[in-house]
């Protein structure tokens, strides 16, 4: 089986990124980027974010998650530390975090180490959830095999009986992530595929160094 597609193209013509217009702290022109991303209207999940890590196997891994909340330090999202990602991020805390916001013809590339967050901001996050979700992040052991969508949702059904009309606690072993930037990219698409790279690097004074790069 094979399908060629090299007919897929795109002309990027929308917008343009210049030294000029960059801030020198590159959380100032992220704020500004997904500010105008929600003010687009254009995406239902404007902070859905691809992050990769070095599995125990040794080979790199993607998926997608939800950005939860960013600031000054960084940027931060919530999972179960029992996962594969968790597992992962426990052996080698520096990952890679994506966007692709492709209605604005934009993506942006960030390398950063992982920490926990403090129990407190876990916890605070966890209150916020649905009780739906709350119950979810207990009864699923994430990443672990099961036999059958049945032992899933037999799981989830004996805890809505447990947690009827109580508090439901969040379980220890789900959790905050920070992941603090040292390498912010900024892309831009432009013409004839010269688009505008424009990359953020961390220095032992906390100052940031403004690059371009050849697209």
């Amino acid at each position: 089986m094979q399908k060629d597609l090299s007919n897929y193209r795109k002309s990027y013509e929308k917008q343009e990124l210049l030294e000029s217009n960059c801030p020198k702290n590159p959380m100032e022109l992220f704020k500004q980027w997904f500010h105008e991303i929600e003010e687009s209207n254009s995406s239902e999940e404007s902070n859905a974010m691809t992050i990769s890590t070095i599995g125990l196997d040794g080979f790199p891994k993607n998926r997608v998650v939800l950005l939860k909340k960013f600031t000054w330090e960084g940027f931060i999202f919530y999972t179960n530390y029992n996962s594969e990602k968790g597992k992962a991020i426990a052996k080698n805390p520096n990952v890679c975090l994506s966007f692709f916001w492709h209605t604005l013809e934009r993506q942006v590339i960030i390398k950063g180490v992982t920490e926990k967050t403090s129990e407190n901001i876990s916890d605070g996050y966890f209150e916020s959830r649905p009780d739906g979700s709350k119950l979810g992040a207990i009864a699923s052991n994430q990443s672990e095999t099961v036999t059958s969508r049945e032992e899933l949702d037999n799981k989830l059904k004996i805890l809505e009986e447990k947690y009827e009309g109580k508090e439901i606690p969040r379980p220890k072993h789900w959790g905050g992530y920070l992941v603090k930037p040292i390498s912010i990219e900024f892309w831009q698409g432009r013409p004839n595929r010269m688009h505008d790279r424009i990359r953020y690097t961390l220095l032992e004074n906390f100052d940031w160094k403004i690059e371009r790069l050849a697209p």
